[in-house]
């Protein structure tokens, strides 16, 4: 088994690849903006890294989000090619999954709010339980301002990007050493994360959701739309 796994639905243009037991390569380069421009050379660097060609590779696992549209579908599309061109199965995972999960293999363990960088002063959120099995899904993911998710959200330890654009108004646990662990939570997708993730839920027979007839979760409208068509008036 080589699984590659491609996210780009955050700040982190991420490719990893992962051999059903760990993870053995991963290239992440941070731009918000350039993601194509990152991905491509970023697949042939994890490729390098672990001495494989994509002939190797026997699946692939794309983060749909939820993410800015242009970045988002960036990924997805590159995932997609990529497994059409040497014929391979492709999955989809919810992003904010695998963030909650590089958390969960860090160590952290309770409740826990994902909070990533949705653009327009917005972020996308998934509240998350995590327990010595793993990680359980709770609520979301929605899109919403900060200061207007639900009060008990933004009291508990945040993932992403979130807390660093917010501070005021994602301000995490109180400071009542209710949180006492010191456990670093990540702040963007981890490939490595994602596909690892995927690598568990395939191997308990809970597949990830295939991508083939499912939309990526932009949770509202492209920022870019159709023009409407002119109305050119006519001499009679």
């Amino acid at each position: 088994m080589l699984i590659l796994g491609i996210d780009t639905s955050t700040t982190a243009i991420s490719v990893a690849l992962h051999d059903g037991d760990r993870v053995v390569a991963q290239a992440t380069t941070l731009d918000a903006r350039a993601h194509a421009e990152h991905l491509a050379p970023g697949i042939r660097a994890a490729l390098d890294q672990a001495g494989a060609a994509p002939r190797d590779v026997t699946g692939v696992v794309v983060g749909i989000g939820p993410g800015p549209f242009t970045g988002l579908r960036v990924g997805i599309v590159s995932g997609r090619t990529f497994a059409f061109a040497l014929g391979l199965p492709v999955h989809g995972l919810c992003s904010l999954d695998a963030l909650a999960h590089e958390a969960w293999l860090g160590g952290h363990r309770g409740g826990l709010l994902v909070a990533t960088d949705a653009r327009r002063k917005e972020v996308y959120a998934a509240e998350f339980l995590l327990d010595e099995g793993g990680l359980t899904r709770l609520a979301g993911p929605v899109v919403s301002r900060a200061a207007e998710l639900q009060h008990d959200w933004r009291r508990l330890p945040i993932a992403g990007r979130g807390p660093l654009l917010y501070p005021a108004d994602l301000p995490g646990p109180p400071e009542d050493g209710s949180e006492p662990s010191g456990i670093p939570l990540p702040r963007d997708v981890s490939a490595g994360a994602l596909a690892d993730l995927a690598v568990r839920r395939l191997a308990d027979g809970d597949p990830a959701d295939p991508l083939d007839g499912l939309e990526p979760l932009y949770l509202r409208r492209p920022d870019v739309s159709k023009a409407p068509p002119s109305q050119k008036s006519t001499l009679g």
